[in-house]
C-alpha cells in the first residue's frame, strides 16, 4: 500500500507512463516537493515493486510496475475488508443510500451490475 505521499508521486507517474525526475517534479504543482524527497520516495515504490525504472548512464527512467486500476482494486477490497465487515454488499448500500447518487449515476451503477450478472 503507498502512503499519501508516495501516491500523489505515482499519480503523476501513472500520468506521464515514464519519466525522468525532471519530468517527474515538472508534473508537480507549485510549490514543488524538493527532489530528495521524490528521490526517497521513488526509492521506497521500488522497494515495494510499484515503481520499475531504466537507467541511462547516470539518469533513471521511472514507471509505474502497476496499474492505476488495480491499485485502487487492492485498495478498494482492503477498505471492504476493514470497514465494511468484509461485505462489498455493505459498501453497496452506502452509494445506494448514503453517497448521493444521481438517478442517472444509480442506473448506471444498476447497468454495470446487470452486465456482470449477464457474464456470470
Amino acid at each position: 500500500m503507498l502512503t499519501s505521499a508516495e501516491e500523489r508521486v505515482m499519480k503523476h507517474l501513472w500520468a506521464l507512463e515514464s519519466c525522468f525526475m525532471k519530468d517527474l517534479l515538472d508534473a508537480f504543482p507549485d510549490p514543488k516537493p524538493a527532489k530528495t524527497t521524490v528521490a526517497t520516495l521513488l526509492r521506497r515504490m521500488v522497494d515495494k515493486e510499484l515503481v520499475g525504472y531504466r537507467t541511462y548512464g547516470n539518469s533513471r527512467e521511472y514507471f509505474p510496475r502497476i496499474t492505476k486500476a488495480a491499485y485502487f482494486g487492492q485498495r478498494l477490497r482492503g477498505m471492504v475488508t476493514d470497514f465494511f465487515a468484509d461485505s462489498p454488499t455493505e459498501l453497496a448500500s452506502l452509494f445506494a443510500e448514503d453517497a448521493r447518487l444521481t438517478p442517472e449515476q444509480l442506473r448506471e451503477l444498476q447497468r454495470m451490475v446487470g452486465k456482470k450478472l449477464e457474464e456470470e
